[in-house]
């Protein structure tokens, strides 16, 4: 890709950037949220015309400006927010538009359907039935079953957009090695991640963009931790955590009492005080998140009580725990945070409609003001109050989702994965913002399977496993072998 721009509406989005792949090597792609990755891809992949720029395979200049066209020059993406049609089968999804049929009658050939599907997952040491519906399969699964997907359209180039953002350890060592087949066969793997340790183990070259701008490509051998920082960011960042300010109170403001919901987790009790960050962590299955969503009112509670700074609520529905100041930042933004093709304003003020309402009319500039204030306060990148949300970056994205929340003037926040599929200077954003709300007074339950993210966050540490709680740490006791040790206590006992 040389000298790539793409322009929207006279806004830059990125500028002059360039892009070498080189056959069987993996690229990393590198940088902040918000700084041209994503744009760049969909140009690649076809989704979007550059404005200007040349786009050349091995020497011809190549012109893939449908989705279609980009897979007829051999170019492939795995999207990170995986889009499969569940009720269909694995061989169904993988030929969809392109089934082979049987000459004359043009009827779809099923039995050679699911030998090519099968050979081509032997070909790469996956054991997936291609029989099996969509809807039967794990997330690693579906994820598997993309790249399969691409490598079958005799792909040369095969974007993967946060590949392991769902993945368990165990299913990122069998991507890793369908990798390593890739590059054996030639094929130039452009990788997109926020996870460093990640790139530094399967990356050849490292690519960095910043502002939409290109920064530099090197040898991953050549970089180091500090210095790719360095480069995305443009400055030092010697803490990506700050310093918990001294925020918490004795008050209690929430407390969790014996809960249960069969299937999900059992007798979780545990406290929050007012101004504290809770971390809430275990491995993955162990009911963090569905014990975040009974307090919501998103599961239902069969035993135990909730109360608030002493008091005993009752939450049935989501609309109880707004009521009562609970907020929710769900662990996907896209799916459950946000309405995509609404703009910035609209989704900042969803949940407070009513103070930006006269009767069933909008009072438009009051709507204005709310959502301005908002974008400066957590210092949301976007060219307009009015630019859709869904062509922003992931860490903006966050933002806003927490812009909305905070409207609704909540005590006790609560937030899944609050830094997934985000860059680590975002990241550091975000977590200075917690830091700064309980220090304004919130009490912040956090939910992360990022080992780091807890340890350099929370006050206090609550582990669950298989729905129940193992154990509370404080935040000078905790330590990583500690918080596994509890998280797999259970499985430990079996």
């Amino acid at each position: 890709m040389k000298g790539i721009s793409k322009f929207f509406n006279g806004i830059k989005a990125i500028s002059n950037v360039n892009l070498n792949i080189r056959k069987g090597t993996v690229h990393a792609l590198m940088g902040e949220n918000g700084a041209g990755k994503s744009t760049t891809m969909k140009i690649l992949s076809g989704i979007y015309k550059p404005t200007e720029g040349t786009i050349l395979m091995e020497g011809k200049e190549v012109f893939p400006h449908t989705p279609k066209a980009a897979l007829d020059y051999g170019i492939a993406m795995i999207h990170q927010e995986l889009s499969p049609i569940f009720e269909m089968t694995v061989a169904e999804n993988i030929f969809l538009g392109r089934e082979p049929l049987y000459p004359k009658v043009h009827l779809v050939n099923y039995p050679k359907m699911y030998k090519d599907t099968k050979k081509m997952f032997e070909n790469l040491d996956l054991s997936i039935n291609p029989k099996k519906k969509m809807k039967e399969l794990s997330v690693s699964e579906i994820q598997m079953v993309e790249i399969v997907k691409a490598v079958s359209y005799d792909s040369k180039v095969i974007i993967m957009d946060e590949p392991t953002s769902s993945l368990a350890d165990k299913e990122v060592e069998q991507l890793f090695s369908i990798i390593n087949r890739l590059k054996k066969d030639g094929k130039g793997i452009i990788y997109i991640s926020h996870k460093m340790d990640e790139i530094f183990r399967i990356a050849d070259d490292i690519t960095v963009f910043r502002d939409g701008e290109y920064i530099s490509t090197n040898l991953a051998k050549d970089l180091d931790q500090e210095t790719l920082i360095k480069q995305m960011v443009g400055r030092e960042l010697t803490d990506v955590f700050p310093e918990r300010s001294p925020s918490i109170k004795e008050e209690m403001a929430l407390s969790v009492e014996g809960i249960s919901a069969p299937g999900y987790f059992e007798n979780v009790s545990f406290q929050v005080k007012k101004g504290e960050i809770l971390g809430l962590t275990g491995l993955m299955g162990a009911g963090r998140t569905e014990v975040a969503k009974a307090i919501f009112g998103m599961i239902p509670i069969e035993s135990g009580s909730i109360k608030l700074k002493g008091e005993p609520i009752k939450i049935k529905e989501p609309k109880d725990a707004i009521k009562h100041g609970i907020a929710f930042v769900t662990e996907d933004r896209k799916e459950e945070g946000l309405v995509l093709p609404m703009s910035v304003k609209q989704n900042i003020t969803l949940t407070s409609l009513k103070d930006v309402s006269s009767g069933p009319m909008m009072k438009r500039k009051n709507e204005n003001e709310v959502a301005d204030d908002m974008i400066k306060r957590l210092k949301i990148k976007t060219y307009h109050r009015n630019q859709l949300v869904e062509t922003l970056s992931g860490g903006n994205q966050q933002k806003i989702v927490l812009a909305k929340w905070l409207l609704t003037n909540p005590q006790i926040l609560i937030l899944d994965e609050p830094t997934r599929g985000i860059d680590i200077g975002a990241k550091t954003e975000i977590y200075k913002l917690m830091d700064h709300l309980t220090q304004e007074g919130y009490s912040i339950i956090m939910i992360s399977s990022e080992m780091p993210e807890v340890l350099g966050m929370s006050d206090r540490i609550i582990v669950l496993s298989e729905g129940k709680v193992m154990g509370t740490l404080s935040s000078i006791d905790a330590t990583q072998e500690k918080i596994l040790s509890l998280a797999t206590a259970n499985k430990m006992e079996v």
